[in-house]
């Protein structure tokens, strides 16, 4: 496991150091999809760790992140609220809320779920004779089981559900679609000096599923597929006092839009985009996404995003926390420090984040977000239960 933290540390310096390799690499090019609200991280602790959470610590937050980790709680069920006002630099009243549980059956597996509301206020046409409330929504349940000592998967299912309809004369459906995430996660410990130190690794590929028409669009969308890869490392300092250190990477994992070449015409360009990209099923999508850049293998390089993030714990008590993001510019420039902290009682825990935006112009600057996490075996305790 050393092994893996090492060399996905060397990967992210030698890839951060690489030439931008030609032209085309040099232009603004982003991967395009559907449901944008479906790759925001929704909880707080992740959100001050740099949007990093699929080798962390399991908690009640893992099912967007990798539900593989839940087997790993020490409670045997809990549920957690997150709040996080969106894009509060540009516009009030685009707010995320999510909601996510779990149960452990036994001492191998669990059961989870959650659902995902994406709020983006009330919207008025120019003329001023309508208004609408543009939304999106997700609910998904998982199962997760410890196959071995150290190792564990999950899957999990997820309905999506885009209402973007701003033309009632039009009477456009909202957008409906179907995912599914797999997941693993493994954690095994080592010795520094005296200290019991553990280690994990954690893999996910989330959101594979079909494409999804948003209202009246002629070409149905691709969901925001992605792969993410994470190490974790934890160092006990002394019975009171622990650090935790990681990074991640993730890929989105559908098609780059084809760029139009100098001497292309509109017609051509068009063709080969309906042969090309459109007509590209999701699941191709996912294969197709791993060698199609315009730029070739440099601009393959700039659709990896990159997380690192740091977590101080004070007798399992006090949280303290940290991070940064980086994307490249030319996929969307979103680059970003984040701090947060966390406060953990007998029943509950209550984190909060803040975000720095590095990069000039960012909209992420200065947003916030907010967890509270119930234990539900802590509140059984308070009401005279019987603690397993």
């Amino acid at each position: 496991m050393k092994r893996i933290f090492v060399c996905l540390i060397a990967a992210i310096l030698s890839v951060m150091a690489m030439a931008q390799g030609s032209e085309m690499t040099e232009r603004f090019n982003p991967e395009i999809y559907g449901v944008t609200s479906l790759a925001i991280a929704p909880d707080a602790r992740a959100g001050s760790m740099g949007d990093m959470g699929v080798a962390t610590d399991a908690d009640a937050n893992s099912q967007y992140w990798n539900c593989a980790k839940y087997p790993w709680n020490i409670a045997r069920a809990g549920v957690s609220a997150s709040y996080t006002p969106w894009l509060r630099k540009i516009v009030t009243g685009i707010n995320l809320a999510n909601v996510s549980g779990f149960y452990r059956i036994g001492d191998y597996s669990a059961v989870s779920a959650s659902f995902r509301y994406f709020g983006m206020g009330e919207v008025s046409t120019t003329e001023g004779d309508y208004s609408f409330s543009p939304y999106e929504m997700a609910i998904d349940v998982a199962y997760s089981r410890l196959l071995t000592r150290t190792f564990s998967m999950g899957v999990a299912l997820r309905f999506i559900l885009s209402n973007m309809n701003y033309d009632p004369a039009q009477e456009a459906a909202a957008g409906k679609a179907f995912a599914a995430d797999i997941s693993m996660y493994r954690q095994g410990y080592f010795m520094i000096g005296n200290r019991e130190c553990s280690m994990s690794w954690g893999l996910s590929l989330n959101n594979i599923g079909s494409k999804i028409n948003m209202g009246n669009s002629t070409y149905a969308e691709f969901l925001p597929a992605t792969l993410r890869l994470g190490v974790n490392m934890t160092v006990p300092i002394n019975e009171y006092n622990r650090f935790s250190f990681g990074a991640e990477v993730y890929k989105l994992c559908i098609p780059t839009k084809p760029v139009q070449g100098e001497e292309e015409s509109g017609e051509d360009y068009q063709k080969r985009l309906e042969e090309d990209y459109y007509s590209v099923s999701s699941i191709a999508g996912v294969f197709k996404s791993f060698g199609d850049a315009p730029g070739g293998f440099a601009e393959e390089f700039q659709e990896l995003r990159w997380s690192f993030g740091a977590e101080y714990t004070y007798n399992d008590r006090f949280m303290l926390r940290a991070g940064y993001h980086y994307e490249s510019p030319h996929k969307g420039n979103r680059q970003y420090f984040t701090v947060g902290a966390g406060l953990h009682l007998s029943v509950f825990t209550v984190d909060a984040a803040y975000c720095i935006a590095t990069a000039q112009g960012n909209p992420l600057d200065q947003t916030m977000r907010f967890s509270l996490g119930f234990d539900l075996d802590g509140m059984k305790d308070l009401f005279g239960g019987r603690r397993r």
